[in-house]
């Protein structure tokens, strides 16, 4: 086990970053019936929603605005990004709500694709053999999914009905499912072709390719349920992402000099075990001040959750709404265009590598 490229250790990895999409995919295949029968109520929303998809996206402040030294050193990218998206989707929203959301959609699903592409590259950092296999592999577990949900119809959608073009042509899911067949096939035979010559398999990377592709099939393919979808999706995601947001400040706050987050709190506090509470409340706060003025102003449809916002009077003015709605997805936005950026293996002058795999400064 200590051989293998883990990110933290076995036991971290396998609990929080390659456990999450076998365990939703258990559920999803062990209670069918429990997932097509039951909606999604204002509790499980609640969890769901604010709980683990929102808050991750605020998880990313401890990796960015929330590190003085971090902010420093890229404040034109922090400063620039969400002033950017911005005035981009108020544009779009500007053009029509749908042509926003449409956009913002795909955005969000290619943001989550390139998550497993990025933990798939992780564990296999230390291989030079058949990168472009491995990339078609991955891409091949998430890509087909969507390619299968856009040519028929689901009882879900990703942000708000029709967000997804529809493409009445289920022959190309049949043609995408044979070249995903095909991939699949090409990367068994390699794994099998390796194990052989070498005597070793890589679990993490085997184990990450397998998670996502169950995950991402059961959810999206075998259930046909709204509920389902929605756990699948945002707990496969949040879980390690939030793992891995952790992993680096523990790591960060254990070299010397780390900077205090939000200028006061000190990172040995914040990223220790016993305030591991402090460290997801925060995220879960801010997720439900967010989503209370969503409800407030725009959606007025959890009452029961969001109680104190209900006192907001809900915008109808499509010239208010040109530059609220995009406002109030900001903080999506940003995350979404910020992680293309922050956990580039190659991105020079970061030292995200060295505190993540613990290795000593040259």
């Amino acid at each position: 086990m200590k051989s293998q490229p883990w990110i933290a250790g076995w036991l971290y990895d396998v609990t929080l970053i390659l456990s999450p999409g076998f365990l939703v995919s258990a559920a999803l295949l062990c209670f069918p019936g429990y997932f097509r029968e039951h909606e999604l109520t204002p509790l499980t929303w609640a969890v769901l929603i604010v709980g683990f998809d929102v808050s991750h996206v605020y998880s990313t402040l401890y990796r960015t605005y929330f590190d003085p030294v971090e902010f420093r050193a890229r404040r034109t990218l922090y400063l620039l990004v969400p002033l950017f998206g911005w005035l981009v989707f108020a544009g779009l929203y500007s053009l029509g709500a749908m042509v926003f959301w449409r956009v913002l959609a795909y955005l969000a699903a290619f943001h989550f694709v390139r998550q497993q592409y990025g933990f798939m590259m992780i564990y296999r950092r230390n291989e030079q053999t058949y990168p472009t296999l491995d990339k078609a592999a991955i891409y091949a577990a998430t890509v087909y999914p969507l390619i299968w949900w856009h040519t028929h119809d689901r009882a879900f959608s990703w942000f708000i009905e029709g967000d997804f073009l529809h493409l009445p042509f289920p022959w190309i899911a049949n043609a995408a499912m044979a070249v995903y067949a095909l991939i699949l096939a090409a990367y068994g035979a390699k794994e099998i072709m390796l194990c052989r010559q070498t005597g070793r398999l890589n679990l993490p990377r085997n184990l990450i390719l397998l998670g996502t592709a169950l995950s991402w099939w059961s959810s999206i393919i075998l259930l046909n349920s709204d509920l389902g979808f929605t756990a699948a999706n945002v707990i496969s995601h949040a879980v390690p992402y939030m793992a891995l947001i952790w992993l680096f400040g523990r790591n960060q706050s254990r070299s010397t000099g780390a900077a205090p987050i939000i200028g006061f709190i000190p990172a040995r506090w914040m990223f220790s075990v016993a305030l591991v509470p402090l460290f997801l409340g925060l995220p879960v706060l801010l997720a439900y001040l967010e989503e209370g003025l969503w409800d407030g102003f725009i959606w007025t449809e959890h009452a029961t959750v969001f109680g104190l916002f209900q006192a907001l009077q809900p915008i109808s003015d499509s010239d208010i709404l040109v530059l609220l709605v995009p406002l109030l997805a900001l903080p999506q936005i940003t995350h979404y265009l910020l992680d293309a950026v922050i956990w580039r293996m190659n991105l020079p002058g970061t030292p995200w590598k060295r505190i993540i795999f613990q290795i000593p400064a040259t």
